[in-house]
């Protein structure tokens, strides 16, 4: 590990402690920060997967029941049914924060168009395929949305965790070794110095003693 620039000095040993002392508590909070993350992390991408599991099987027996119904029914009384949806769909997005991530909170409103909201049409056009790709869609829209933000906050949340991952890494393998390698060799060379400054003052000591004989 290559030490840090520093001149050898009592002065630039105590910053140096200082320094390490402050890098090993950063890393203790971001080691203790990412381990969370990763653990509501791992809990989020369980329900998103499971969720996404029952909204694509019910998307699915919706789209199989509506091909069915679209090689019967006549074209044109099919883009009449869903050229006007019955409900609109409002989105109120705010912002939580989960360990200093701030991922959306998305609220959905589903309003009705008019009183008579279902979709309308004749018995005579229709049949059951039809009626169950309605009622399928229908159903898995409050699921859809809400698997939007769960979706949303897996990806926020895994790029914070590689983040945080990233500075971990750099202070445990780099910076605390850095340091702790610099600060032992500045106080090898100060012990060095020191030895050297007592051996001077016991040859001046004897000097002056074989001076004085």
């Amino acid at each position: 590990m290559v030490r840090l620039n520093v001149k050898p000095t009592r002065m630039e040993l105590s910053k140096l402690k200082q320094r390490l002392v402050v890098s090993k508590r950063g890393h203790k909070l971001l080691k203790d920060k990412q381990d969370e993350l990763m653990r509501q992390f791992i809990e989020l991408i369980r329900k998103n997967n499971e969720l996404r599991d029952s909204v694509e099987e019910r998307l699915i027996a919706g789209m199989k029941s509506f091909v069915l119904a679209k090689a019967t029914l006549n074209e044109a009384f099919i883009e009449e049914l869903v050229a006007i949806p019955p409900q609109s769909v409002t989105l109120d997005l705010s912002e939580k924060n989960i360990m200093s991530v701030y991922v959306p909170e998305m609220n959905f409103t589903v309003e009705e168009q008019n009183k008579e909201s279902d979709f309308k049409y004749g018995y005579l056009n229709s049949n059951s395929e039809i009626d169950e790709s309605v009622d399928q869609i229908e159903d898995v829209l409050e699921d859809l949305l809400l698997l939007t933000e769960i979706e949303k906050t897996c990806q926020l949340m895994a790029d914070e965790i590689e983040k945080t991952r990233r500075r971990v890494n750099a202070l445990e393998y780099r910076m605390i070794p850095q340091l702790e390698e610099t600060i032992y060799y500045i106080e090898m060379k100060l012990e060095e110095n020191e030895r050297a400054s007592i051996t001077r003052i016991m040859k001046v000591k004897d000097m002056g003693k074989k001076d004085k004989k």
